[in-house]
């Protein structure tokens, strides 16, 4: 199973796209908090999460919570800090719970969590001098390259 995780989402829309994306690939989606917006029914229809009820979410009270419940598992950090490809990490085991790990929009994941897993650190190849691609975008590419190495299992 792939999991979808956000630390600390700020603009709604994206966590909408992200929210749809995870709907149409059985992806599980967490959301770490705090959020940058609320999650009520009004808000998640104005931003466009129309898939809510089709997706499985999982909420964590903080980003340190997430780490300690999930210490043992296949995290990756999607960082523009990282040196390794996120084609480079062998993720075909579709048996395997695998965490894709998402920043903040307007910061990213912080230093000192990207120090602490250097090692599951990957990223998105872009041209230099770019400071990211929008989230939505980057979990997508994360979310289906996983998918592809698994061939896209349950997926017609």
């Amino acid at each position: 199973m792939i999991n979808v995780v956000l630390f600390e989402p700020e603009i709604p829309q994206n966590t909408g796209n992200i929210a749809r994306t995870c709907a149409c690939t059985g992806a599980r989606l967490h959301l770490v908090e705090p959020l940058g917006f609320r999650l009520t029914q009004k808000y998640l229809a104005r931003a466009g999460m129309d898939y809510w009820d089709d997706v499985e979410v999982v909420r964590h009270a903080c980003t340190r919570d997430f780490l300690a419940a999930h210490a043992a598992d296949e995290l990756w950090f999607y960082t523009g800090h990282a040196s390794r490809l996120h084609t480079d990490v062998d993720l075909s085991d579709a048996g395997q719970e695998i965490y894709l790990v998402f920043g903040r929009e307007s910061r990213g994941i912080d230093s000192d969590i990207l120090h602490e897993h250097e090692g599951r650190c990957v990223r998105l190849p872009m041209v230099p001098g770019m400071r990211s691609l929008n989230l939505s975008n980057a979990v997508a590419i994360a979310v289906y390259d996983a998918l592809r190495q698994q061939g896209f299992p349950g997926l017609a």
